[in-house]
């Protein structure tokens, strides 16, 4: 063993020390090469020369630098004060905003050992969504200068409703439909002979996308009393599917509906009775242009609030990204379809008595519907006596 290998191994035995010493200067340790401290700012050893620990500190502008004692009682510089200052005001701002975060619950922490729930990327695919929805909007009133009305889609959307319940086809079904109708018609108008025409190729459309077990062409030509043939459907088909580009993918009220619910740790009766006033929005016009999450999310502060007068919460705003002002205009439309049907003043009736059978807890026709508070709301619309 070398001379230099026994001064840097302090265990080395007398025996081996005696074979030479050193003839060069003395090295730092190995460890001491690879940090930047400085021996002679502090007592190594007794008797040592007591040196004051300084703090180096570069002045903007290119100025020299100062050594500035720690411990001598001299005021720091105003580059160092302001520095001081404004750590402060970053550390505040940061606990502030922790402080914000920890009011909003996780909704998903306990999922994790669930894989259906996806609980490490749902967030992400829920911000997926709501950016699809702003990228295939309908407008508002787009059917001006159309020979069809507003009230004629009415029409062939109740009808729809009830041909969707003869099939026993998903509840994602017919709001597929709806929406594949609204962007066909907003970009293609078509005579108010070939309307049923279009809302049976819908519904054929989304039945491709969403069912199992789709019903056949021909299902779809009975349905209508052999009004149109199963080579029109086929050839509606065609143009509808290029009009809207193919893209089927576009999210629905009801995908926001069932995450609104879980964050808002909602019951049966509540989650139901949102569903019902989200389907008569199907049906209104006036609101063609709200999108998928708004409708969802209002649907569900209306329904909350009306059985249990509960609030929309921070976490449902935070989860949603609706507070509940911007909620309030959707409501009041939707809380004017539930009085004009439940007043007799629109025959429109397929989904009131849809959502009137046992199967759905006779929702339809809780008290609720009819207290003070929802014809409140009604009457802010301005369309409702």
């Amino acid at each position: 063993m070398s001379s230099l290998d026994i001064r840097a191994h302090p265990g080395a035995t007398q025996n081996q020390s005696r074979m030479g010493k050193a003839t060069v200067g003395s090295r730092r340790a190995a460890l001491g090469e690879l940090t930047n401290f400085n021996p002679a700012a502090v007592n190594t050893k007794r008797g040592a020369s007591k040196t004051q620990a300084c703090l180096k500190i570069r002045l903007p502008e290119k100025q020299a630098e100062v050594l500035v004692p720690m411990s001598l009682g001299v005021p720091a510089p105003e580059c160092l004060l302001q520095q001081d200052v404004s750590m402060q005001e970053e550390t505040a701002l940061c606990q502030a905003f922790s402080e914000a975060l920890l009011t909003v619950e996780d909704v998903d922490e306990e999922d994790c050992d669930l894989p259906q729930l996806c609980s490490h990327y749902v967030k992400d695919i829920y911000r997926y969504l709501h950016e699809l929805e702003r990228q295939q909007p309908v407008r508002p009133h787009y059917m001006q200068g159309y020979e069809i009305t507003g009230r004629m889609r009415a029409l062939l959307v109740d009808w729809l409703v009830q041909v969707h319940s003869r099939f026993q086809l998903l509840q994602e079904t017919l709001y597929l439909t709806v929406a594949v109708l609204d962007r066909f018609l907003q970009v293609q108008p078509v005579s108010r002979r070939k309307l049923q025409l279009v809302g049976v190729t819908a519904m054929l459309v989304a039945c491709k996308f969403e069912e199992m077990f789709a019903p056949e062409v021909g299902d779809f030509a009975y349905i209508t009393d052999n009004a149109f043939s199963k080579v029109q459907i086929l050839e509606m088909e065609r143009v509808v599917l290029r009009s809207i580009k193919f893209q089927l993918g576009r999210p629905l009220p009801l995908h926001f509906l069932r995450r609104a619910s879980k964050v808002g740790s909602s019951d049966v009766q509540r989650h139901t009775l949102a569903k019902y006033m989200m389907e008569l929005t199907l049906l209104d016009y006036d609101m063609v242009h709200f999108h998928p999450s708004e409708i969802a999310a209002a649907a569900l502060c209306l329904s909350q609030l009306l059985l249990h007068g509960l609030p929309w919460s921070p976490t449902q705003q935070h989860y949603s990204t609706y507070d509940e002002a911007h909620l309030k205009p959707i409501m009041q439309h939707m809380a004017k379809n539930v009085v004009l049907l439940h007043d007799g003043k629109t025959k429109f009736t397929a989904v009131k008595n849809k959502y009137s059978s046992s199967k759905l807890m006779k929702i339809s026709m809780v008290p609720e519907l009819s207290s003070p508070l929802i014809r409140s709301l009604a009457a802010a619309v301005g369309e409702v006596p």
